[in-house]
């Protein structure tokens, strides 16, 4: 077995920081050897992976707090007949990815409705966007939901990395409380779900997202202070081991290996700017956003969404949910002037100028997808990139955040041709279908053994059947 066909091992630096995962490499003999790690493969089943020399599929679900303004983020009839145009106005900043993504309409939460529980449409939204249940109406301890689709993948695509799944957001989720209408706070903040009364709190805080994925081990509490203080890089505390691999692997892994390495750099940088820019004290706290986060959303989301792509590119990880907010989330968008609450605008009762920024607020999320979607398209794997092997899901449980309404979903599906996703930019489903049916789809195309799911009652196949 030559080396560009051994099966993948994880490989680590270690040092002062703890251990940083590394990325595939072709050369992992040498690279083994220079490192002194034994070659002992993760399992059969990795084994098997690696020796077709295919990666793994990931999978990625992002949510969309509040709603949209429907009629701008839904595909316009126009643009069906004219692939020139763009999708929708909202959408946009996606049109040169058109080839790799399909807007979906005609996909319901049917148990995100009251369902003769009264008001608490965005707590039940949060609740039933990945679990497709119900949950029970209380704002106490006794809550129950269902398992999520993302840790239904996890029990699968997460044997053989370090973390199962990898739960981002940019607002802290609440453990109690009434956050909504008699629901707990624990529904409105939360959409990973390991067990139906166990949802799994998110990281927030990108040095919390960053230390989970590279100080994951040896490193004490007082290390990690020292190498702060220092500000030296986690890189800094492993640099003989850096010199041996560089020394040891080829010329494509040198350099596959110098791009990863600064990649890192870039993120501890990055980090380290937001953490010692002054704290603008004009723009108003909100209560689930850390006082240490940036306080802008594009900053804060690029950052955690960079991690995101690191984890799975050293394949610490294989499945990730981002929350771009929490449901009924009052921040604000100070970067777009926008200085009223999200929530509060979605109530714009048919206001012209709430409208408007509520426009504005779904087309900058679109521009940190667009920007996401590049990055993992420019990542390359082999011939092919680390789009190409992760699906991705960018949606919502509320449609119209007026109206608060769970069918004709937002919802946009993009990357995992390599799991042999068909896209075909537009796709409407006539008379709807449950979103779960889509989640059917998405876990065998990721191969995950999956008849039913949530409320399905098939295989969404707008995207092909598995």
């Amino acid at each position: 077995m030559t080396p560009m066909n051994q099966p993948h091992r994880r490989l680590m630096l270690h040092g002062l920081a703890g251990a940083i995962a590394l990325p595939w490499l072709e050369s992992v003999t040498r690279a083994a050897a220079a490192l002194g790690t034994p070659l002992r493969p993760a399992s059969a089943r990795a084994m098997t992976a690696a020796a077709s020399g295919a990666p793994p599929t990931r999978m990625a679900f992002f949510f969309l707090p509040n709603g949209v303004d429907y009629e701008d983020w839904h595909p316009r009839q126009a643009a069906v007949a004219d692939a020139a145009l763009p999708i929708s106005p909202t959408l946009a900043p996606l049109q040169s990815m058109r080839s790799r993504i399909t807007v979906i309409a005609g996909l319901n939460h049917h148990n995100a409705k009251a369902l003769g529980d009264g008001p608490g449409d965005h707590a039940r939204s949060a609740a039933c966007f990945l679990t497709g249940a119900h949950p029970r109406k209380t704002a106490g301890s006794d809550i129950h939901a269902g398992v999520s689709v993302d840790q239904v993948a996890a029990r699968t695509l997460g044997l053989e990395t370090p973390l199962p799944s990898l739960e981002l957001g940019l607002e802290a989720s609440p453990r109690s409380g009434n956050c909504d209408s008699g629901y707990s706070c624990a529904y409105s903040g939360n959409i990973a779900w390991a067990a139906p009364d166990r949802p799994l709190p998110k990281l927030v805080r990108p040095r919390a997202a960053f230390e989970r994925l590279f100080m994951m081990s040896g490193a004490t509490p007082q290390e990690r202070q020292r190498r702060l203080a220092l500000r030296k890089s986690i890189l800094d505390l492993a640099g003989d081991e850096v010199k041996r691999l560089g020394k040891a692997v080829s010329g494509n892994d040198r350099e596959r290996l110098d791009q990863y390495l600064e990649s890192i750099r870039a993120v501890e940088r990055r980090i380290e700017a937001a953490e010692r820019a002054p704290k603008n004290r004009d723009l108003p706290a909100v209560e689930t956003i850390p006082s240490d986060a940036p306080r802008d959303f594009s900053t804060h989301a690029q950052m955690l969404a960079e991690i995101m792509v690191l984890a799975f590119k050293t394949d610490q990880t294989r499945v990730a949910t981002f929350m771009l907010g929490n449901e009924g989330s009052n921040r604000t968008f100070p970067e777009l002037g926008i200085s009223e609450a999200h929530h509060h605008l979605t109530h714009h009762s048919g206001d012209a100028t709430m409208i408007d920024s509520v426009r504005r607020i779904n087309l900058h999320q679109s521009e940190f997808l667009a920007t996401v979607l590049a990055r993992m398209s420019k990542e390359r794997e082999g011939s092919t990139s680390l789009l190409d092997h992760t699906i991705i899901v960018y949606a919502g449980a509320i449609s119209d955040g007026n109206r608060h309404d769970h069918d004709s979903l937002p919802v946009l599906v993009a990357g995992g041709e390599a799991a042999g996703l068909r896209h075909s930019g537009i796709a409407a489903i006539q008379g709807g279908e449950p979103m779960c049916n889509l989640y059917v789809n998405l876990l065998r195309r990721a191969g995950v053994s999956c008849d039913r799911f949530g409320d399905s009652t098939g295989e969404c196949t707008v995207l092909g059947r598995a």
